[in-house]
């Protein structure tokens, strides 16, 4: 489809010649999920931007629901989102702070700050793709009282892009300059015309920190705010206390600005644990409503669903748990830094190593035996919406061809057993968070690589350490001081911009930005960095998907980056909590609408 024929539809969907059942129909046959073509009609225009898949609110009054209670068995270890380096972090900030507007499941926007979604339609969206201009809700108060307004706004974009603070969410603002119009709008502009415009102030790197209390702290002090560990935002729910590691506690914010919310008086987010505890905690016993991230074995989640007092919650979306194979050097350490960029990988630097590595994963195995449901097997790292999936990669388990390639490279077999060339010996340090899935995968792997004169060294380590954003901590997955690492990375938007922009050469993590880059890898393609810089400019939506399946073959098939399983969201909560979930965005993106049916 061509960019004359799209508009072409778009036209006749605007003036009534074609419904949006039929519009969603012709796109499906273009490679496009009907959430993708529905959020076409919204940004563009065609469709009042209102018409989004956010369930009805039934609740009439504000609170009297009680306690909500919530089990997050990998523990946030800060509140602030521009340092939210992992997905605990970046959902503990949500209870507290708000984006302008937030990803619904169908992949359109829903408004929270703002007064609305931009339109073409309602002017909100530059028809030379180069402006969004956002009008932002009256009346909304930060929880001590401050009003929040535009200024707030361009405060966050000026705190997030300056290089002292650190941000995880750079990247996101560096590139863009906010104007503020009046006190309720601000416009952002882009260097050149963007098909991604809902990414600053959108979403998890979109919460909203108050100028107010952070404007002494928007340098290199930004660490030291105390309002890091004691939020003050304007969600629906205001701080009570933190334990970094352990425990959240919240409660019902009077002053909310939206009516008959929230429901719940008092909030409870508790840390710490394992997924197994977890998932028996809420569809057991009872003893909390709600438990995220079920990274456990499918066949468990089955027998506890059968007890009958909980249900497991599976939203597709764009998870993937992978194998990051190291670029650099773990070992070496230049001017202070392991893994530097400076250096190579002494194995994986050859292509036939990694090849190698890639073929010794049994990726069916994975599905059939550990994940099931939350896991089905894939060789793409960019799996969702569908029209961006490449068809063009495979995998494939073979562990004779594995020995038959080493061989042919002159990697060979010391007297233990172990592949060496060179004096470099096939030995690595493969680490990940604890979590039984991922330690069974670690066997899984090992045997296999054992069998072709591999040696693993396996490495867990507890969650809230691995997923920390604690500079002064070597065990850290942003660190990367291992020659493997495995974990689940998830897509925040229904647009693969940002998260794909994690291999681009200028988020590579280092101590230069506090290991906040998001290149954890370091693998790093001038290719890679022509096509992902095309992609920003291009408005064909379909020239656009091909520029990111090309990317997505360029690091799958460097084989430094290795992907096991897609990831739906996996969550259990009992049968009569009422929730808003998508995969599109955090657990309590739209928490302020979750209650209980009595």
């Amino acid at each position: 489809m061509t960019e004359d024929d799209l508009r072409r539809l778009l036209a006749r969907v605007k003036d009534g010649r074609l419904s949006r059942r039929g519009f969603v129909k012709r796109m499906a046959a273009v490679g496009f999920t009907a959430p993708m073509a529905t959020q076409l009609l919204a940004v563009t225009g065609a469709a009042p931007a209102a018409a989004q898949s956010v369930p009805a609110y039934r609740p009439t009054r504000r609170g009297g629901g009680g306690a909500l209670k919530v089990l997050y068995w990998q523990a946030a270890t800060l509140l602030n989102p521009h340092f939210a380096s992992g997905t605990t972090n970046q959902d503990a900030s949500r209870v507290f702070y708000e984006p302008l507007a937030g990803w619904a499941s169908d992949g359109t926007l829903h408004p929270v700050l703002a007064a609305e979604v931009p339109s073409i339609e309602n002017r909100g969206l530059a028809e030379d793709g180069r402006s969004v201009t956002w009008k932002l809700k009256r009346g909304v108060k930060w929880h001590d009282g401050q009003d929040f307004s535009a200024d707030d706004v361009v405060f966050n974009w000026e705190y997030a892009r300056n290089p002292a603070v650190a941000a995880v969410t750079s990247g996101s603002y560096r590139d863009v300059n906010v104007v503020k119009v009046d006190d309720y709008t601000v416009r952002v502009e882009f260097q050149q015309p963007s098909p991604f415009w809902a990414d600053a102030f959108v979403a998890a790197t979109g919460q909203m920190i108050p100028k107010h209390l952070f404007k002494d702290y928007a340098g290199a002090n930004a660490r030291d705010a105390p309002a890091n560990l004691r939020p003050v935002g304007t969600s629906a729910y205001k701080f009570v206390s933190f334990a970094p590691g352990d425990n959240l506690r919240a409660e019902l914010n009077p002053n909310y600005h939206m009516d008959n919310r929230p429901y719940f008086d008092t909030l409870e987010v508790k840390g710490g644990g394992d997924a197994v505890s977890a998932a028996r905690a809420v569809m057991q016993t009872g003893d909390y409503d709600y438990a995220w991230n079920l990274a456990v074995e499918d066949e468990i989640l089955k027998r506890l669903e059968a007890v009958g007092r909980g249900k497991v919650n599976i939203v597709e979306g764009g998870g993937i748990e992978f194998v990051q194979l190291n670029a650099t050097d773990p070992n070496q350490e230049v001017d202070g830094e392991r893994s530097s960029i400076r250096t190579q990988h002494p194995a994986f630097r050859d292509p036939v190593v990694r090849q190698a590595m890639s073929l010794l994963i049994d990726r069916n195995a994975l599905e059939q035996f550990i994940y099931g449901r939350g896991g089905p097997a894939t060789a793409n790292f960019l799996n969702n919406p569908p029209r961006f999936r490449s068809p063009n990669m495979r995998w494939e388990f073979s562990i004779q061809k594995a020995n038959e390639i080493l061989d042919a490279a002159g990697w060979a077999r010391g007297r233990d057993g172990i592949r060496a060339k060179d004096g470099v010996r096939l030995k690595f340090v493969y680490q990940t968070s604890v979590n039984a899935p991922r330690q069974r995968t670690q066997a899984i792997y090992k045997q296999a690589a054992q069998r072709a004169g591999i040696e693993l060294e396996l490495k867990s380590v507890t969650a809230s350490v691995f997923f920390s954003s604690d500079v002064a901590n070597p065990d850290t997955y942003t660190k990367f001081y291992a020659d493997m690492q495995m974990y689940t990375t998830t897509m925040p938007q229904a647009d693969p911009e940002r998260f794909m922009n994690q291999y681009t050469s200028w988020e590579v993590s280092s101590k230069a930005n506090n290991w906040q880059g998001r290149n954890i890898v370091r693998w790093r393609s001038e290719e890679y960095d022509h096509i992902f810089r095309e992609s920003q400019g291009e408005l064909d939506p379909v020239k656009r998907a091909a520029l990111f399946i090309r990317m997505n073959d360029l690091v799958v098939g460097s084989n430094h980056v290795i992907p096991l399983v897609r990831r739906p969201t996996v969550s259990g909560s009992l049968n009569n909590l009422r929730h808003v979930l998508s995969a599109w965005d955090g657990t309590f993106w739209l928490l302020n609408d979750w209650w209980r049916e009595t």
